[in-house]
């Protein structure tokens, strides 16, 4: 039996008052309702929030708990809504919507996949941004313990999740930075097919409204303990449990 595509879009938004607005239209262009989880942003973008409720569904966490759990937030939404996928945008304008519908047709084409945004930067990618891909890329094939690991880019937040089998392990996943590689190792671990289709990534400054909450020492430190606790995981034998 053929399983029903019933696609929208989660938005993770923290005080992204210059871009939200315009990701959020974008996406509706696309023919997707949209949900934007809004992770206790202040009162700027707040306003422009509330000027989107005719728009999108807009859902409030009331404390910040960081990206993966705004993320967590908006796919147990779509789940609930009856959505069977769920297309992951970040609210800085930084992806080329282009790509969306490619990732899509994937999704169509191939249900129980998880379809991931490589990324092709152009030169307003930070140093760091282009360094810390190359090692979560090595971790990543360490950990799923494949030397030619089908997730080419696990840092990258624009991605269309098969929601049957991913609300399922959103509670063991991170609440922070850590939680775009580490939801895309466990669905590898689980047996998830992974498509990735090429997207063109621009880094706005802040002048353009562009704003970044990746912190370069404590999230790479983050991810980096991530990484040895999946690794722990997979070579004790236990990763198909915790």
């Amino acid at each position: 039996m053929r399983i029903p595509f019933r696609p929208c879009a989660v938005v993770p938004t923290f005080d992204n008052p210059g871009t939200i607005e315009a990701v959020t239209d974008a996406i509706r262009a696309l023919g997707l309702p949209v949900i934007v989880v809004d992770d206790a942003s202040g009162p700027a973008a707040r306003r422009v929030l509330e000027g989107l409720q005719d728009r999108a569904l807009v859902l409030r966490r009331e404390t910040n708990g960081g990206k993966g759990a705004a993320v967590k937030t908006g796919l147990e939404a779509a789940h609930e809504l009856r959505f069977t996928h769920a297309l992951q945008v970040d609210a800085d304008g930084q992806h080329d919507l282009e790509a969306a519908a490619e990732m899509l047709a994937r999704a169509r084409q191939d249900p129980n996949a998880l379809v991931l945004g490589a990324p092709v930067f152009d030169e307003s990618a930070p140093e760091h941004r282009r360094a810390m891909r190359k090692v979560s890329i090595f971790w990543v094939a360490a950990a799923t313990a494949l030397e030619d690991s089908p997730v080419r880019d696990p840092m990258c937040g624009f991605r269309v999740y098969p929601l049957a089998r991913t609300v399922g392990l959103l509670d063991r996943c991170g609440d922070r930075m850590d939680f775009d590689p580490e939801v895309a190792v466990r669905l590898v671990w689980a047996g998830c097919p992974v498509h990735n289709v090429p997207v063109r990534v621009r880094y706005f400054s802040e002048e353009e409204g562009g704003v970044s909450h990746f912190r370069a020492v404590h999230d790479n430190a983050l991810i980096s303990l991530l990484f040895g606790r999946l690794m722990m995981l997979r070579y004790l034998g236990v990763w198909r449990w915790l």
